[in-house]
């Protein structure tokens, strides 16, 4: 009798006909610029010159950002000072590089505390009850409905928060609305999956299934979101600075280096005000080019399911 284990497939199977051949399937090499086709490029290296001359401040700078050259007040780009001087003397190219540095530390900090507390708010409600679901949506609505300026203005006179820190958490408590509801929106539709129903039988608390079963399956359709929030807490800082309600005269952000515009349209000493407004305006084109990409990536990947 024939051990059929020890038997290759070659001699079991025998491939006849004429002319017959054998194709392998030979996967082609994607190239380089086949992998960056359709992705912000310029903008993340632009976005990406921005934030290490941030975060190198200090070796990018060539003058005192809190000096005052009071020789050369109100002095145009040139070789000295590259981006000219302000009012006050000071150096306008070393300014944008530490101001920069608060204004991503708040839009940063700002982003963060909206996600935490928006996916929080959002997988409560989303896994609670229709009575406290209904409530909880009907707060977020009627929050969401006050002007957020609004709502930024009456906390910062309250807790008169006028520092980096401050700032942060305010715009941070005040924009997590948008993003609570469309976490909620996707706990719902996965919170009776049987890994989810499994979880909760074996005693997995809410901070357990939440972290573990709820974001990572919806992290991807908020990343647009999230990626966005850096820009509008910059903006946010920005308008408190511009109305001269944000951070205090000695901490520099591109904000605060707008609020001089009035000054500067006055004098005619126009690299005062456009070479900070186009630093601020390019790097919130680069965020939103970028999280407009993975928003498109992620309807991409959704789609292809």
């Amino acid at each position: 009798m024939v051990d059929n284990s020890m038997i290759s497939e070659e001699e079991l199977f025998q491939v006849v006909g004429s002319g017959w051949k054998t194709y392998e399937v030979q996967k082609r090499k994607i190239t380089f610029r086949e992998k960056l086709k359709g992705k912000p490029v310029f903008s993340m290296i632009l976005l990406l010159i921005v934030v290490l001359g941030c975060v190198f401040a200090n070796l990018v700078a060539n003058h005192d950002p809190s000096g005052f050259y009071l020789r050369n007040l109100n002095t145009p780009p040139g070789r000295e000072f590259i981006f000219g001087t302000d009012s006050l003397g000071r150096d306008i190219y070393s300014l944008i590089w530490y101001g920069g540095r608060v204004s991503l530390v708040i839009g940063i900090s700002g982003a963060a505390i909206i996600t935490v507390i928006g996916v929080t708010y959002g997988c409560i409600s989303g896994t609670a009850g229709p009575k406290v679901d209904s409530v909880l949506m009907r707060f977020t609505e009627m929050c969401g409905s006050i002007p957020t300026l609004l709502m930024i203005l009456i906390l910062s006179a309250v807790f008169q928060a006028d520092d980096v820190i401050g700032i942060s958490v305010i715009i941070g408590i005040t924009g997590w609305f948008a993003l609570a509801r469309i976490v909620r929106s996707e706990v719902r539709q996965i919170r009776n999956s049987d890994y989810v129903m499994y979880a909760r039988l074996c005693g997995g608390g809410f901070g357990y299934v939440m972290y573990y079963h709820l974001i990572p399956n919806f992290v991807s359709a908020i990343m647009f979101v999230v990626i966005s929030s850096v820009s509008s807490c910059i903006t946010m800082e920005s308008t408190l600075s511009f109305l001269g309600l944000g951070l205090p005269a000695d901490v520099v952000s591109w904000g605060s280096m707008l609020s001089l515009a009035n000054k500067a349209l006055i004098m005619n000493t126009w690299w005062v005000i456009v070479i900070p407004g186009v630093f601020l305006v390019v790097t919130l084109m680069c965020i939103t080019n970028v999280g407009s990409f993975v928003r498109s990536e992620v309807n991409n990947k959704y789609s292809n399911l």
